[in-house]
């Protein structure tokens, strides 16, 4: 049974940065800096109390209708939150600028995640869970991720996979983010494992590593048909593909969807 709705009880965790937040229980007016983290406060139940969100939060879609927009992840427009007087605000370490977090974190309890693994993506889904007074509806949908990547491995060989996040300079996901751990839970070997987080990389270097396959992530570059042939030039024996994006990026409760996908494209 999720935790009652007392007003105001003070609640101090601990974020996954290790700060300590006190945050009024459950919380009444949130703002959410991180697309899978809004995501995920609404299959919780929660979207009444979302009161901002970025630009970029695309689901649900009555996500930026319902909530005010206070500009994007890496761009608040600080006015706009102060209107909202929200007793909590989530990020991400990632997703989202220092000097900003450091602001809000003057004026409101900024709860923030940190992750580059599955394991930490469920750790947050069911901390989410606790500060919002929705704690076993959180873990439910924790385990139910859970269960799913655990049917994922299979006999099948690995592939070796370029995973491209941007064009111009090409940029791929490497060792040590979120995309390379599903990479791998997925059957993958990340043809830019030597790397680290996103480097930008070469054609030449590309072809050097004549990966098996090259995915082209709808985002945050919207790769789409017309770059196919670009990258088939550059490694004429690979199989080049747009792949869905927030299926490998996003770490709230699209999670949902992913190993599904991963098997499918497997």
């Amino acid at each position: 049974m999720d935790l009652p709705p007392i007003l105001f009880l003070p609640l101090t965790v601990t974020d996954q940065m290790g700060r300590r937040v006190a945050v009024p229980f459950p919380p009444q007016r949130i703002v959410s800096l991180v697309p899978s983290q809004t995501e995920l406060l609404f299959d919780l139940g929660l979207g009444e109390k979302v009161v901002g969100v970025t630009k970029f939060c695309l689901h649900p879609a009555e996500a930026r209708s319902q909530a005010t927009v206070i500009g994007g992840t890496k761009n608040f427009d600080f006015d706009k939150i102060a209107a909202l007087k929200p007793d909590l605000i989530i990020g991400n370490k990632e997703e989202n600028y220092q000097p900003g977090i450091e602001q809000l974190d003057a004026h409101y309890p900024v709860w923030l995640s940190d992750i580059s693994t599955l394991p930490e993506a469920l750790d947050m889904i069911r901390r989410v869970g606790l500060i919002t007074g929705t704690k076993d509806k959180a873990a439910a949908l924790a385990s139910e991720i859970d269960a799913s990547f655990a049917k994922l491995n299979g006999p099948e060989p690995a592939a070796t996979v370029a995973y491209f996040i941007w064009q111009k300079p090409y940029m791929v996901a490497a060792t040590g983010t979120f995309i390379d751990d599903l990479l791998h839970r997925a059957g993958f070997v990340n043809a830019f494992a030597g790397l680290t987080r996103y480097p930008e990389i070469t054609a030449e270097q590309l072809a050097a590593t004549v990966p098996q396959r090259i995915f082209l992530s709808s985002e945050p570059y919207p790769f789409g048909e017309k770059h196919l042939a670009e990258f088939q030039t550059i490694c004429p024996g690979a199989t080049v593909e747009i792949v869905d994006g927030e299926l490998f990026s996003w770490y709230g409760s699209r999670l949902l969807q992913s190993a599904a996908y991963f098997s499918r494209l497997r």
